[in-house]
């Protein structure tokens, strides 16, 4: 498996308890999956075949003093009639319905129904039966079970079936079954066994012929040509008989087969060796293919001389669709039919390998999609996969038949470029090309539902050579350069940069730091004073802080973005909460501080969460905090979605005292119709406008609309930035009656807070 990384069709002993030795039929393949080794193994039972085989070189005599009745032509015609229909079943988790083939519904006599709700699949199994089909469902191991179904017109059929579980990455896709109809092979075992006890020389190989599912029986002679081919009339009428009667198999129109096969398969001939499950395709009559499946043992006559071949054939197109269906299950997207994460990265794996033998770089093109999630909550899933599947058909257009398009999953997708060019520079250059003509063709218009859409994608490039890199860093480098891309304003391309390499592991490091902080409370707050027209502190903002044990004090702007894109924003937000209104509890207790107002900021994903007004509820009740000393500073951002709810939260929370200010009004989304509508007691000007209100006419304009704006809102305004007295004055005359900023103190410790009496 090492040195091949696959294993075809290995005849192995199987031993079991209290059973007879059997033997099975091995291929297995070596797969590299999230850099882990597994081996997928396919095991079939050729016990039968083999002591057929055994049976008919052995004593081919013995055969002709059976009853006229058993003659070998009964036999195979009696065998053939076993020949299993073959259908297969898939759920997918989260989907109320199983799809189903057409093989599945022929078998049940279904009529067309593709799909049937999750159970009815199963209905007809008899009661007897259904602890044994419900254990393999459970368990979905591959293992082999037999069970009786009641079709809908009554008829009892037996049935043989194998069920798989794909899971990757700990998740499971996908569970699937593949039945057969093995009625009439159970009909036929059970007839030979009855006629076939009289001939007791003959039993054990006769028993072993009727159970060999083949469909038909050939003969060669001694320089290897057909000279005789009988068996199922309806599959052998299907093959045309004079292509190949007086010729050798590799002369006869067979495919399917390399030349490498072909070698090694007429070695085993001229050795006069037995071979089994020799496969191929043949064409029928009306030139559709047929894969089949041979097996063969030599024929010499009394003086041990060789006279040529026999054997059986047996037709395995059913197996072999089947298989291929499982192997898109595993190995291909299901909604776009492209390779999916598991090939790409054994693909890759192959790249790497084969660009340091070809002496050539490689590319990988990470491209995600530019608001896919706006369509998909606009218009709705269907039309999200249907951009999906066009995407995928405009990125193959885009690319060699050597090179991959696959896709990882929601609307990210790789495309690999292979044998690009001998230098650094020159491959670099190729894949810019692709990668522009990937953006030119996902820059035109989709139709989705008859209706125009247009979308765009933003692409991260990294080279790849030989083992520099693992496949895991290489798929790391190309989406860090997409998110490169996407900063750098979306629909644009960007080349793997080292810095950005070095910048993504540093959060990586700061992400670890802060979930550690949280858990050994590393965080503290800074208060800034809020103060009125007259200097007197009315309040203050409380302003988390992060003493790193090595570090120091952290900036906010640099471990806030990381806790936002780890999740850590919920329970830090709440942390920060509990603390402010903690200080308030203890500020109760003096007359000089007990009417200070506490404004906390509240993150957009914070708010968001379907527990944060039960949440704060609960925080205010058992800390005793004074909900009408508590301001919650909100961004314009939250008002871009979920408005609503943004609004019944709100009435909530204000109902009990708790009020609400609007910050860095100006920079964002900014909508007369939602600030009537929400329950806002204070808007603060962003310090960006206050900064240059002395020297900018337009920044002085901004300023003195938005406290005209809130006059006729009726809503208090603070100034944020204010950093001189000449700010602070002409605001002032503006009307602007709160200010804050370093000119009134900056953000310190409670200790340090200087608080004047109100």
């Amino acid at each position: 498996m090492r040195e091949e990384g696959r294993i075809d069709d290995v005849d192995l002993p199987l031993l079991q308890e209290n059973a007879p030795p059997r033997v099975v039929c091995m291929t297995a393949s070596l797969l590299d999956v999230d850099g882990e080794s597994h081996i997928l193994v396919y095991l079939r039972d050729v016990t039968a075949a083999r002591l057929a085989q055994a049976a008919a070189v052995a004593n081919e005599q013995a055969l002709a003093l059976a009853n006229e009745t058993l003659s070998r032509q009964l036999i195979l015609h009696r065998m053939t009639e076993s020949v299993a229909k073959v259908g297969h079943w898939a759920y997918y988790p989260g989907d109320a319905m199983v799809h189903l083939s057409p093989g599945y519904c022929e078998i049940g006599k279904l009529g067309n129904a593709q799909r049937a709700p999750v159970g009815d699949h199963l209905r007809g199994v008899l009661e007897e039966d259904k602890p044994t089909v419900k254990r393999a469902l459970r368990q979905m191991d591959g293992e082999i079970v037999e069970y009786r179904w009641r079709r809908a017109d009554g008829e009892i059929l037996w049935i043989r079936s194998r069920m798989h579980r794909e899971v990757q990455d700990g998740v499971v896709k996908a569970n699937f079954g593949i039945v057969q109809d093995i009625t009439a092979e159970r009909a036929a075992l059970r007839a030979a066994a009855e006629q076939l006890a009289a001939a007791k020389e003959s039993e054990a190989r006769f028993r072993s012929l009727t159970e060999l599912s083949s469909d038909w029986y050939w003969e060669q002679d001694a320089d290897f040509c057909f000279v005789r081919v009988d068996g199922d009339l309806g599959i052998v009428r299907m093959l045309p008989t004079e292509t190949y009667l007086g010729r050798t198999r590799w002369d006869s129109g067979v495919g399917g087969v390399s030349a490498e096969q072909w070698a090694a398969h007429r070695a085993t001939l001229e050795a006069h060796e037995v071979f089994h499950d020799f496969e191929m395709f043949r064409a029928r009559q009306d030139g559709s293919a047929m894969w089949v499946s041979i097996s063969g043992a030599p024929i010499f006559d009394s003086e041990g001389v060789f006279t040529g071949y026999r054997g059986t054939g047996r037709e395995i197109s059913a197996r072999k669709q089947a298989e291929a269906d499982i192997e898109r299950l595993a190995f291909f997207d299901a909604l776009t039919n492209l390779p999916n994460r598991r090939l790409l990265i054994d693909r890759l794996s192959q790249a790497v390998s084969a660009s340091a033998r070809h002496a050539s770089f490689g590319a990988l093109l990470f491209i995600d999609l530019d608001n896919f999630k706006v369509l998909n909550d606009t218009r709705g899933h269907h039309m999200g996969d249907e951009l999906l599947k066009q995407v995928a058909t405009r990125l193959t257009e885009c690319v060699r038949n050597i090179d991959t398009v696959a896709r990882l999953g929601g609307d990210e997708f790789v495309v690999m470029l292979e044998e690009l060019s001998a230098t650094e520079l020159d491959a670099a250059a190729l894949a810019e090309s692709v990668g522009k003509k990937i953006l030119a063709a996902l820059n035109q218009h989709f139709v989705l539902g008859g209706q125009e859409h247009h979308s765009s994608p933003s692409i991260g490039v990294t080279l790849f050579f030989d083992h520099q890199q693992s496949v895991d860093e290489l798929l790391q480098r190309a989406d860090l350069a997409m998110y490169q891309s996407k900063a750098a304003g979306r629909n644009t391309l960007r080349f793997f940069d080292p810095v950005m390499q070095a910048a993504a592991s540093a959060r990586a490091a700061l992400e670890i730091d802060l979930r550690h902080a949280l858990l050994h409370q590393e965080f503290m707050l800074h208060y800034q004073p809020v103060v009125d027209e007259t200097s007197a502190v009315t309040g203050v903002e409380a302003l988390l802080r992060w003493n790193h044990p090595t570090r120091g004090l952290v900036p906010p702007g640099e471990f806030i973005p990381v806790a936002e894109q780890a999740g850590l924003i919920i329970p830090l937000g709440q942390w920060v909460l509990a603390a402010a209104c903690a200080q308030l509890v203890a500020w109760n207790n003096s007359a000089v501080t007990r009417r200070l107002t506490m404004a906390v900021n509240v993150s957009a994903r914070q708010f968001r969460h379907p527990d944060f007004t039960t949440q704060l509820l609960e925080l205010l009740r058992v800390s005793g905090a004074n909900p009408y000393r508590l301001k919650l500073e909100l961004t314009e951002s939250m008002l871009l979605s979920d408005f609503d709810d943004v609004i019944v939260k709100m009435g909530e929370l204000r109902s009990i005292g708790v009020n609400f200010a609007l910050d860095d009004f100006g920079t964002g989304y900014s909508s007369l119709s939602y600030l009537k509508r929400l329950p806002l007691d204070q808007l603060k000007i962003d310090q960006s406008f206050v900064r240059d209100v002395l020297t900018d006419p337009n920044d002085a304009a901004i300023a003195r609309t938005i406290l005209s704006l809130a006059r006729s809102l009726d809503l208090s305004v603070v100034a944020e930035g204010v950093e001189t007295a000449g700010q602070r004055d002409f605001l002032l005359q503006c009307g602007c009656k709160a200010f804050q900023g370093y000119f009134f103190g900056r953000p310190v410790p409670v200790e340090q807070l200087l608080l004047p009496v109100i």
